[in-house]
């Protein structure tokens, strides 16, 4: 007798991809970490070496904030250039200001660097006491904020973002300091001093 052909049999399998929600699952975002620091080693300068300086006015514009740090790399374009204006004895402590924004922003230690034009940074003198060798091995580790002053600025290394306290010294000084500072910064070059004496120097507003 003729077969009668079995008819087929549609298994669940068959009615197309199942697309299963991934529920629950979301990806994490990633956050700078602003390097090893604690209450038990708190940033060079606050409290440092040498006699304390008075506490920094709240009343100082804050446009380092504004540029939090995005992890991936950095620009290769020219950075971009911020002035925080305070008088010649105050342009450490506005320098100061402007790297714990920095590092509050979640930039890391290591890609900072601070130069002065006139007296060093406290940090600097203090490390200095220990020998150039010590003090330019840490500027290789990369591990904190970096302190150099306008002679030694040729010997600083390029970091992301460079900060310049206008703390003295003379015009020839400044005008040393301040274009090396601008071809250091790879992101970031923040000026703190009197806007008059920086733009004289560069040559162009800030």
């Amino acid at each position: 007798m003729p077969l009668i052909p079995e008819e087929p049999q549609i298994h669940e399998s068959a009615q197309g991809p199942r697309v299963t929600p991934a529920a629950g699952r979301t990806a994490p975002t990633p956050r700078p970490v602003p390097g090893p620091r604690s209450a038990a080693s708190p940033r060079p300068g606050h409290p440092g070496p040498g006699p304390a300086r008075p506490a920094p006015s709240a009343q100082r514009p804050a446009p380092a904030a504004r540029t939090p740090h995005q992890p991936g790399p950095e620009r290769t374009s020219a950075p971009q250039i911020q002035l925080i204006p305070a008088p010649e004895g105050g342009a450490l402590d506005a320098a100061d200001e402007a790297v714990d924004l920095l590092l509050d922003s979640g930039r890391v230690p290591g890609e900072v660097l601070v130069l002065t034009t006139g007296d060093q940074h406290p940090w600097a003198a203090h490390e200095l006491s220990f020998g150039e060798s010590a003090y330019w091995a840490q500027q290789e580790a990369r591990d904190d904020v970096f302190y150099a002053d306008g002679v030694s600025v040729q010997h600083a290394a390029a970091r992301p973002v460079v900060v310049v306290a206008v703390n003295g010294g003379s015009d020839e000084a400044a005008a040393q300091v301040l274009p090396a500072a601008l071809a250091k910064a790879a992101t970031l070059l923040i000026v703190c001093g009197d806007p008059k004496r920086i733009d004289a120097v560069l040559g162009a507003g800030v």
